[in-house]
C-alpha cells in the first residue's frame, strides 16, 4: 500500500484525481441509470385514458361542454341568489351545514382571561415583573 502511495505524487496524483472525478459520476449513473423502469416504477400511477378529461375539439363536442359550463354557472348563481335572499352571507359556505349542526363554543369566551392585568405565575407568587 505504501509503495503505491509513494508513486502517487505529482502529476500521478493529479492523474489519479482526475480520473476519481470522472469515473465516480459515471458510476452512479450506471448503477441507478440501469433498469430504472423494474427498480423504480409505480404501477398504475397515471390515470387511465378513460379516467382522464378529454378537450372536445369537434365543433358539437365544443358546444356541448359549453352548455354544460353554462348550466353549472347558473345552477351555482340560482344557488347563491337563494342563500342572498334568505339573508345568508354567500362569501364562505364551505361548512356552513356542519356547522349548524354541530355548534362549537364562542371561542373568545374559551380563552376568555380572568384578570387581564396579572399573569398566573403573579397571582402564585405574589409578586408582577418590577416589584
Amino acid at each position: 500500500m505504501s509503495a503505491m502511495m509513494r508513486k502517487l505524487t505529482g502529476g500521478n496524483l493529479e492523474v489519479f484525481k482526475f480520473g476519481m472525478y470522472i469515473m465516480f459520476p459515471i458510476g452512479i449513473m450506471y448503477y441507478f441509470g440501469t433498469n430504472l423502469d423494474s427498480r423504480f416504477a409505480v404501477p398504475d400511477f397515471w390515470p387511465k385514458d378513460n379516467q382522464t378529461h378529454r378537450i372536445p375539439f369537434e365543433k358539437e363536442d365544443i358546444q356541448a361542454e359549453l352548455e354544460m359550463l353554462k348550466q353549472r354557472r347558473l345552477q351555482a348563481r340560482a344557488k347563491r341568489l337563494a342563500l342572498q335572499s334568505q339573508g345568508i352571507s354567500t362569501e364562505h359556505t364551505e361548512h356552513q351545514e356542519e356547522e349548524a349542526r354541530h355548534p362549537r363554543p364562542d371561542i373568545l369566551e374559551a380563552v376568555k382571561l380572568e384578570n387581564p392585568g396579572t399573569s398566573a405565575m403573579a397571582k402564585e407568587s405574589g409578586k408582577g415583573w418590577f416589584k
